[in-house]
């Protein structure tokens, strides 16, 4: 119990300073979606969130308007013809996944946590529930803006079984590990991964 509500505090901490010292890039990113592209600032999607419950994900929109897939089932790919110019940016930044702090603050995410999954997701080709039945135990904690498996090099596309299962051995092994430590080494992980060495697409 007491590690749940050190975690939470993790969370809402890391979650208001993380908006109120981004404040700045958030409207400089604001301004180069609206001026580059039709369309609204933010892509709202819905995922599953704790317990197999969906909620809306909060995402800076990269892809251009008509191409954008709600469902999420077709999975992004390197130079991907449906991402805008500024959305390439924001993609090999991560900086698209910044909205996520206000889930958090809202009690939907976590900063760490198995990344959040559309329904329907593929994995090899097939549901991710047929690929592996273990599947659901990953939304026992709630999900996270980035995860162990991220941390381990598997993010990105699940069309490949091996970075498919991999991708849920990890979730899995964070759900059985996790701890307030294990947090702050993933989220330091993730800064010199994610926003130094700029892996997204």
């Amino acid at each position: 119990m007491a590690g749940k509500f050190a975690k939470r505090a993790l969370d809402l901490t890391g979650a208001s300073l993380g908006l109120i010292l981004l404040l700045p890039l958030f409207a400089l990113i604001a301004v180069a979606i609206k001026s580059t592209s039709r369309g609204p600032v933010f892509f709202l999607q819905q995922r599953y969130g704790l317990d197999g419950a969906l909620f809306t994900v909060l995402k800076f929109r990269t892809m251009h308007l008509h191409m954008c897939d709600t469902s999420g089932i077709c999975q992004t790919v390197h130079n991907d013809p449906r991402v805008t110019r500024i959305g390439r940016f924001l993609r090999s930044s991560n900086f698209d996944e910044l909205p996520q702090l206000i889930n958090v603050l809202k009690g939907e995410m976590s900063l760490v946590g198995p990344r959040p999954h559309v329904p329907g997701m593929l994995a090899a080709g097939v549901p991710y529930e047929m690929f592996d039945t273990r599947y659901m135990d990953r939304h026992r904690v709630r999900p996270g803006i980035t995860g162990l498996a991220q941390v381990k090099g598997f993010r990105g596309e699940t069309k490949d079984r091996h970075a498919a299962r991999m991708r849920l051995k990890h979730d899995l092994a964070y759900i059985e590990r996790q701890s307030l430590s294990l947090d702050v080494k993933i989220l330091t992980e993730t800064i010199v991964q994610e926003f130094f060495r700029r892996s997204g697409y």
